[in-house]
């Protein structure tokens, strides 16, 4: 029997284990079935290149419990180690392993083995919840096999085992309250969690599985049933295939399996496959998605080599593309790291922009070759899209190409498509292209249909980022083009012509009609504003500032706007047309009671249609209105 130090170069290595080196305890069981799953695909490797000329039959990886001996058993059926190798790869801790097996075998395609090679020191991770590590090993070459033990300090002993078996089989010796690892639950939990898509089979437990009846079984013949192994991984995910291996359904299949709570099926998938200049493969799925912008349930799930990372994936994909589901499986993004480390790493971003690429060329994709189908499931991923184009400067320029502007009567317009149609009478006096939109065609109908009735389109527009989405439009088309929603002002301003209306009413007599309004008009909520507006047109309507309501609704929704303006009073213009008859019949009203109450009645019925009469004034225009028809 050998007893030694670990070479390590700090007094002990265990403390800071235990405080820095992994947030969650929980780690551990990802980092030494990872190990397991390293020794298993380098002993298939050897073989393949013809180094180990041993039958490797079909090596899986073991976890068990022995509650009643307080331990934990992690056993593979790899590489082993020889004593030699013991002291090299796990007393000399600045050594690993798996990063030396890919040096020496860099140019044998070890890299198609997908080892792991980046986990350092996480065997060491043992320590952050037992007290005593065993490790019962032997190597595939004809070596004695090693028995190696440490109590958490630097000390060890090495002596010789009888394990026959090749392979290794790490024994933790569980902490006094750390028992929640020696629970059957618990570990099952995490291996599902960190290794459900492992290279290597898992085996933890039996379970029973039923046999086909026999063709001449009656029917209320209970089927017969066999112990077999429980594998709780699935060595051959999706992601790991060629696209040109799955079919549709396979996507889908793969997509259960991610997310078993999810019953809706995605409307499509992104195939990510790149080996130059990084290693990246995965899967994007997009989900039916709402108006909601609020955190997924279920996000992307990030790997390195199946060994699972981590759902927390930003900075690594592009915050639009959060919205996502799927897989991201990459060697070349550092583990274990802060996001701010993330956001800097130059793998990291270029990771992102591909990822970004490959999402545009999707869309533009499924847009040219079924416009149609595109067009049916724009509201289902109108969300994405829209937050990229504000967010990413580089998807906003390929997005012009597949988003799509809906309009009020159901058409699907590219922006380049809209302006070409718009233009003719949708151009103001000094050359200005307007865009009138809605945000609620229901809300809003009354404005809506006055434009269309000028033979001006309508956009409809109803996902909660429009308002920074509309001022970057207008930014990019250098002022050239304004979108101004259908309800900020009547329709001869929203898009002001050469031609002009004139008031049936001298300026004296607008001023009679203006005092009268504000003296019961609140001053705090509306300004009173005279328009000359075609007879035909109603006597009052509530309009809206587009200045002053998108400025707000920016700052209501993530920044942007001016500062302060989210917290502001919701103020409205009263635009009362002059030409109406009912505006001369107030003019006219001598008994002020009558006037007053005209007034009051106009202004409620303009407020209703806008759905902007709540509460006692609902209550006292209802009672006032029956009073009035009796």
């Amino acid at each position: 029997m050998a007893t030694g130090n670990i070479n390590v170069s700090v007094e002990n290595i265990f403390p800071l284990i235990k405080k820095f080196l992994y947030s969650d305890h929980e780690i551990f069981l990802r980092e030494l079935i990872s190990n397991a799953t390293d020794a298993t695909l380098k002993l298939n490797h050897l073989v393949r290149i013809g180094e180990a000329k041993i039958d490797v039959g079909k090596p899986k990886i073991e976890v068990k419990i022995d509650k009643e001996n307080k331990t934990l058993h992690i056993i593979d059926e790899g590489v082993g180690m020889t004593k030699e190798e013991v002291e090299k790869y796990i007393n000399e801790v600045a050594f690993s392993g798996a990063e030396e097996f890919l040096e020496k075998y860099k140019d044998s395609d070890v890299k198609e083995s997908g080892i792991i090679g980046h986990f350092g020191l996480g065997f060491y991770s043992a320590f952050m919840v037992a007290n005593k590590v065993e490790i019962k090993t032997k190597s595939w070459k004809d070596e004695p096999a090693a028995h190696w033990i440490c109590e958490g300090t630097t000390e060890f002993t090495l002596e010789d085992s009888d394990k026959s078996e090749r392979g290794t089989e790490i024994i933790l010796h569980i902490n006094d309250g750390e028992e929640e690892f020696l629970e059957e639950h618990r570990i099952n939990e995490l291996l599902v969690k960190y290794n459900k898509f492992m290279p290597v089979s898992i085996k933890f437990g039996t379970k029973e599985k039923e046999l086909p009846k026999a063709d001449d079984a009656k029917e209320d013949e209970k089927p017969k049933t066999v112990t077999v192994d429980n594998i709780i991984n699935n060595p051959d995910p999706a992601w790991t295939k060629q696209p040109t291996e799955l079919e549709d359904a396979d996507y889908k299949s793969f997509y259960r399996e991610l997310y078993p709570t999810q019953f809706e099926e995605p409307l499509f998938h992104i195939h990510l496959n790149v080996d130059y200049p990084f290693n990246l493969t995965g899967i994007l799925y997009f989900p039916k998605l709402t108006n909601d912008l609020s955190i997924q349930k279920d996000k992307i799930q990030l790997y390195q080599n199946q060994v699972f990372v981590t759902d927390n994936v930003e900075g690594i994909v592009p915050e639009f593309l959060t919205m996502l589901k799927g897989v991201i499986d990459s060697p070349d993004i550092p583990l274990n790291v802060s996001r701010s480390y993330l956001q800097a790493d130059g793998a990291v971003k270029k990771i992102s922009s591909y990822i970004t690429r490959k999402v545009a060329d999707k869309l533009k994709s499924l847009f040219n070759n079924n416009r149609e189908d595109f067009e049916q499931k724009w509201n289902d991923i109108k969300v994405v899209i829209e937050y990229g184009m504000l967010s990413e400067d580089k998807f906003y320029e390929k997005a012009q190409k597949f988003a799509l502007y809906p309009t009020t009567d159901g058409k699907y317009f590219t922006f380049d498509e809209l302006k070409n149609d718009i233009t003719e009478h949708q151009t103001d006096k000094d050359g200005k292209l307007v865009v009138l939109y809605t945000s609620d065609k229901d809300k809003q109908h009354s404005y809506i249909k006055t434009a269309e009735d000028k033979g001006y389109k309508v956009l409809l527009l109803d996902s909660p980022i429009v308002p920074h989405l509309i001022q970057k439009i207008e930014q990019e088309n250098e002022q050239k083009v304004s979108f101004v929603r259908v309800d900020s002002d009547h329709i001869e301003n929203l898009i002001k012509k050469d031609s002009e209306q004139v008031s049936k009413l001298s300026d004296e007599e607008k001023d009679k009609v203006k005092e009268s309004f504000e003296s019961v008009v609140p001053k705090e909520k509306y300004t009173v504003q005279l328009e000359a507006l075609d007879s035909e047109t109603a006597p009052l309507m509530i309009t809206q500032p587009e200045f002053m309501r998108r400025m707000k609704e920016m700052q209501q929704t993530g920044g942007g706007g001016m500062f302060g303006m989210g917290n502001m009073p919701e103020m409205y213009n009263l635009v009362v047309n002059t030409n109406n008859t009912l505006i001369s019949d107030i003019l006219n009203t001598e008994d002020e009671e009558t006037k007053s109450r005209l007034i009051k009645q106009s202004l409620d019925l303009a407020l209703l249609s806008q759905n902007l009469l709540k509460g006692e004034e609902l209550t006292n225009f209802v009672n006032r209105s029956f009073k009035m028809i009796k």
